[in-house]
């Protein structure tokens, strides 16, 4: 089931959704070769403690930790552990909180030190994906063309969709329907109403798309063992556009 939201669920949800930004920020801070990925978890727990909320992820479908630190080829799902960054990482950072009953969602892939030019290209690729899915939102959009831009931004450049896994829609619980692909057929799928929060995730590799469960349990890594990137905004579908409510501003 959709639900649309109401003005005072969407500002309770700016509110929750601030604070994952702020922790990604705080994060942004620290992230630099020598640290441990579980460092990065105990910073981010104690800062959204801090801010009156609870970490969304700590203990969801029995996962361990607050954040999700997924390096190289883990594509999403990465356990916080105590093997340090090194130079030349790619790592992306998942983070979810719930307070005031709604929760927050998003994702950010974080250069570690000095990347290679063909990993930059790629993450940079990542990035406008999400950039023009999130530009081609408003009311009467459907899911299908949402998809369909990702895929082809990802595709077009050389990478790969990771098809398995995807966006979804948000509210007082993390993950809400509709399910968003990160491929799909323009013009097909969900029509967006005004009032609907998305979460917009695209998720892609640098070389093929398959991938298998990590030895943990949890991670989801590449096959193939190539470098992924994976961004995600939290949005609301307005009228003549979206609405974002993750933005990252903690870049400027």
């Amino acid at each position: 089931m959709i639900f649309i939201k109401t003005q005072e669920q969407i500002n309770l949800l700016r509110v929750s959704n601030r604070l994952v930004v702020m922790t990604l920020g705080e994060l942004s801070n620290y992230i630099a070769p020598g640290v441990t990925p579980l460092k990065l978890d105990r910073i981010a727990y104690e800062f959204i403690k801090d801010n009156g909320a609870e970490p969304a992820f700590l203990n969801y479908k029995g996962f361990p930790n607050s954040l999700c630190v997924s390096v190289n080829d883990v594509a999403v799902h990465g356990v916080p552990t105590a093997k340090p960054l090194e130079d030349g990482d790619i790592v992306t950072i998942d983070c979810g909180v719930r307070q005031n009953g709604f929760c927050g969602d998003s994702a950010f892939t974080f250069a570690v030190g000095s990347i290679s030019e063909k990993n930059q290209e790629f993450v940079t690729t990542v990035r406008s994906a999400l950039d023009a899915a999130v530009n081609a939102v408003c009311e009467g959009v459907r899911l299908g063309t949402v998809g369909h831009l990702i895929q082809e931004k990802i595709e077009r450049a050389g990478y790969s969709v990771i098809r398995e896994l995807t966006g979804h829609g948000i509210g007082r619980e993390l993950h809400e329907d509709p399910l968003i692909y990160n491929y799909g057929i323009e013009g097909s799928g969900t029509r967006l109403e005004a009032g609907m929060v998305i979460a917009i995730e695209p998720i892609a590799s640098a070389g093929e798309r398959h991938v298998r469960v990590s030895k943990d349990g949890f991670g989801i890594e590449t096959c193939d063992g190539s470098c992924t990137a994976h961004f995600e905004q939290t949005i609301v579908v307005e009228k003549n556009g979206a609405n974002v409510l993750s933005v990252f501003d903690f870049l400027k």
